[in-house]
């Protein structure tokens, strides 16, 4: 197939971006202040919510803060400053990334994460230049149980729903993704996330890291 028509859509946190451990440091931080543990249910929970979700979660599980938004703000403070000062890409991402855009494969990303975060962590670590789209789940009002920011992405590239991949470290946003008859391709980050086994289960294709995806290899898929 034509890689002009060929689309991929990345997950940022976990997937181009090695984020994953500050959100769960971050979550730790405000269970810290809401004098509580969280179980490894509620960590669960917390991995499909939205920023706004989170927010509401603390305040009114716990009671942290005089509101769910002043949840979202103290995670602001502890969030931006990671994705202007310190994140990283994973191994082999931007790599990866730059040889799609050689060839003409459009991209874009949609995440979970605010505007700002994406906006800061993508261009910290390079990727912004080749990006059609950045799409939040705030930007549709619909978190990552639903396709909508997928098909908001896929739109501004341009690509048919048969050639565009979404490439997750989310079990539950690659089942997503299948539901909605994308293409899949999982990346391992954390157990929280999903496991190996797991991943390799629900998507159509599955590495533990860029650095194993040539190039040649991922277009042959097509």
């Amino acid at each position: 197939m034509d890689a002009f028509r060929i689309g991929v859509i990345f997950d940022c946190d976990g997937t181009l971006i090695d984020s994953m451990m500050v959100w769960r440091e971050t979550e730790a931080g405000l269970a810290r202040r809401a004098n509580v543990t969280l179980t490894a249910a509620e960590i669960d929970a917390l991995t499909a919510m939205t920023i706004p979700e989170c927010g509401a979660f603390f305040h009114e599980r716990f009671g942290l803060g005089s509101s769910g938004d002043e949840v979202v703000a103290m995670m602001d403070e502890l969030m931006l400053e990671f994705y202007r000062e310190r994140a990283l890409a994973r191994p082999g991402a931007l790599e990866f990334v730059q040889a799609l855009a050689e060839r003409g494969v459009r991209m874009s990303v949609a995440s979970s994460s605010p505007q700002p975060y994406l906006q800061a962590g993508l261009e910290r670590c390079g990727f912004a230049p080749y990006l059609d789209a950045i799409v939040s789940v705030d930007d549709v009002g619909a978190s990552k149980r639903e396709p909508a920011v997928y098909d908001h992405a896929r739109e501004a590239m341009g690509t048919p729903l048969a050639a565009t991949w979404g490439v997750e470290d989310s079990v539950y946003a690659v089942r997503t993704l299948k539901a909605a008859n994308y293409r899949t391709l999982g990346i391992y980050d954390c157990d929280i996330s999903g496991t190996c086994e797991q991943l390799a289960a629900e998507a159509e294709r599955f590495i533990t890291t860029f650095e194993d995806l040539d190039v040649d290899t991922f277009l042959g898929w097509n």
